[in-house]
């Protein structure tokens, strides 16, 4: 009798879901370490992909290695080897390389599992490649969902309801272009930190809003799109601890993401805040919420970012609509405005003058914004003025008010809101 016992053969389905679940939290890590290797970043992920095909192959009669992600790491690793060896590039540096690897597999068969709270600085490199500025803003958002959150080109497509073929072009495109412009694996230095920390922070919170309030398509959100935009901010967060807008934006993702299980009914239709069960709003978002909050007040004074998420705390300490400090919010969009002038801002900032003051006094406010054509085409100007207009008793105005904002809304399930009020 052998004196190991072969291991488990691993049912292919179970395999994938292990792979997958290794891969959407890993894969940030992998592509980064490969990249810091190779030194190519378009590279590193053909590399990563390879170690995939490898592991399908293989773990279904071998098992699930201890510890996976290692395991894909050093696959790859060795697959840049024998590339370098056929391509006559077997130096010292690649002999040294192979000599770390083998230390790195004795390693990690007794290695715990890596900790996907313990992140360094290679994520951070590719975060910041993701989003640069040589990229257009579409490209840096399908690059980081691609490279850094690990979504496949359809589940990006999906959740942007455009082409798959639409994704993979941005994607090669966007590596094309780093690779022309020779983009190197590297933190930007500290003077161009800020201007590259606002890319990231930008692509991050489009990512989080095209989940809270989808764009189009038949779902009025998407939250699974949300949540990864926060999981990255919690890595951006731990990877930069001292960068307030961080914080901030964490804060203002956890704070919103708070009320998301009170934001559709079972038959997934929106409820608006005002109808919302607050009994269902997330009180460990809440508290993670105003923490990151707390944190950025301690790093400096409040940037957009963090007004934003002043408002959205306003929210979710208020047990009920009629409660909420209205008057709070007033000031922190007029605030807001000032730092960050918007013509959404100016509506929102109306909306809470209803709210404070009564309806009379923002219908003046959506009108002026209304004349100014600066937000043509924005479905909730119609839409809030609707509502105005309603609590003023003007109905036949409200009705109208209501149709034109359904006409404009790209969302089917807001669009069917806005159409019952109208008819309502």
């Amino acid at each position: 009798m052998s004196e190991t016992s072969p291991a488990p053969r691993a049912h292919s389905t179970d395999v994938e879901r292990a792979l997958a679940a290794v891969w959407r939290i890993e894969s940030a890590k992998i592509t980064a370490t490969l990249t810091r290797m190779v030194g190519d970043f378009s590279s590193a992920e053909d590399l990563a992909q390879e170690a995939i095909v490898e592991a399908l192959k293989q773990w279904p009669s071998e098992g699930v290695p201890r510890n996976p992600a290692a395991w894909l790491t050093a696959v790859a690793k060795r697959r840049a080897i024998d590339g370098w060896r056929r391509q006559e590039r077997f130096d010292d540096r690649v002999a040294a390389i192979a000599h770390d690897l083998e230390k790195e597999q004795a390693d990690a068969a007794t290695a715990d599992p890596w900790d996907p709270d313990e992140i360094d600085d290679d994520v951070l490199r590719l975060v910041f490649i993701s989003c640069h500025p040589v990229l257009s803003r579409e490209a840096q958002v399908a690059l980081t969902l691609r490279v850094v959150a690990g979504l496949s080109s359809e589940e990006i497509a999906r959740a942007f309801m455009i082409p798959t073929a639409t994704v993979q072009q941005r994607i090669v495109r966007a590596k094309k272009t780093l690779a022309a412009a020779n983009v190197p694996f590297e933190v930007p230095p500290s003077q161009e930190q800020p201007a590259r920390l606002s890319a990231v922070l930008g692509v991050l919170y489009l990512i989080f809003n095209e989940g809270h309030a989808a764009s189009s398509g038949p779902d009025w959100m998407r939250p699974e799109l949300s949540f990864e935009a926060i999981r990255l901010a919690r890595v951006l967060v731990a990877l930069l601890p001292k960068e307030r807008d961080a914080h901030s934006i964490l804060a203002l993702m956890e704070l919103t993401a708070a009320r998301f299980p009170a934001r559709i009914d079972a038959n997934g239709d929106p409820v608006l805040l005002g109808d919302q069960d607050r009994r269902r709003w997330d009180r460990g978002r809440i508290t993670a919420g105003r923490a990151a909050l707390a944190r950025a007040d301690d790093l400096g004074a409040r940037t957009a970012y963090g007004l934003q998420a002043a408002i959205a705390e306003c929210h979710a300490v208020a047990p009920s609509i009629g409660d909420t400090d209205w008057d709070r919010i007033v000031v922190l969009y007029e605030a807001l405005g000032r730092i960050a002038p918007s013509p959404v801002v100016e509506l929102n900032r109306a909306a809470a003058i209803a709210m404070a003051t009564g309806p009379a006094s923002a219908l003046r406010e959506i009108d002026r914004l209304a004349s100014s054509g600066a937000l043509r085409g924005y479905h909730l100007l119609p839409a809030t003025r609707g509502e105005l207009l309603l609590r003023m008793g003007r109905e036949d105005e409200a009705r109208a008010e209501f149709a034109a904002a359904a006409r404009l809304a790209g969302n089917d399930r807001e669009r069917a809101v806005l159409e019952a009020k109208a008819r309502d």
